[in-house]
């Protein structure tokens, strides 16, 4: 069998809307040369697409047409080290969606990760970084995801800030207690803005008792201003001088 045949067998069978490296075929580095011209050819085939240098996907079809991978899969190498452990999450645009706060389909990316990134683009998409000081887990991305959330709550487009909020209520609400002490022990390495809006948000969720750690981190007299305005879905934002 041709050096040719067996590339195009190992990207046969790879799973339709998987993205992959020439790294991961697991073919000889002597190869890597074959491989690159070999793939060429596929994609100028359409047998599979190139997403960004050195980065190709098997396009998966439907009666809508030709699918492109997921965000996971576009990411999956910068969010998951080679033994699978998460070392970044995806956060921003597409978790409003999740959450419905946003329709809005952006074609830019946030991921959190420990380390500074500067951006950079793949395919349609520009991926940006947002730097996370907690360290990463299986356990707490969907926490971490919530108070980016908190964060970057100004910057959601075609939402207010009250949908905003109910939305992060609804989410916080869902969570077992065990979650709300731990996501406010996250919170320790936010801004005072993310820990007012938490602490107001679980006051009126009745986890008052726990806030006292967040209410003993802050400056009394400082005011945090979101444009909240005269809004009823938070109550206890004056407690916590939340305009």
């Amino acid at each position: 069998m041709t050096a040719a045949q067996q590339i195009e067998d190992k990207v046969n069978l790879i799973v339709d809307g998987t993205v992959f490296s020439i790294e991961d075929l697991g073919l000889p580095a002597e190869w890597w040369e074959n491989i690159r011209v070999k793939l060429s050819r596929m994609v100028g085939k359409g047998m599979i697409q190139k997403l960004s240098k050195g980065r190709f996907y098997k396009p998966e079809k439907s009666v809508f047409g030709t699918l492109k991978p997921n965000l996971q899969e576009i990411v999956k190498d910068l969010i998951y080290d080679r033994d699978g452990k998460p070392i970044g999450y995806l956060t921003g645009y597409s978790i409003w969606n999740d959450m419905a706060l946003t329709t809005q389909v952006a074609s830019v990316i946030m991921l959190g990760t420990n380390k500074r990134h500067n951006a950079i683009k793949r395919g349609i998409y520009l991926i940006r970084f947002v730097h996370q000081p907690n360290a990463i887990s299986k356990d707490n991305i969907y926490l971490l995801q919530i108070l980016d959330t908190i964060k970057f709550i100004k910057k959601i487009p075609d939402t207010g800030i009250a949908r905003s909020i109910t939305a992060l209520k609804s989410s916080i609400g869902q969570l077992p207690e065990n979650d709300i002490k731990k996501i406010i022990r996250l919170s320790d390495k936010y801004q005072p803005r993310v820990k007012a809006i938490l602490g107001a948000i679980l006051d009126d969720l009745g986890y008052g008792s726990h806030t006292i750690v967040l209410r003993d981190a802050l400056n009394p007299g400082t005011k945090y201003k979101i444009g909240l305005g005269n809004a009823t879905e938070l109550l206890s934002k004056d407690k916590w001088n939340i305009e």
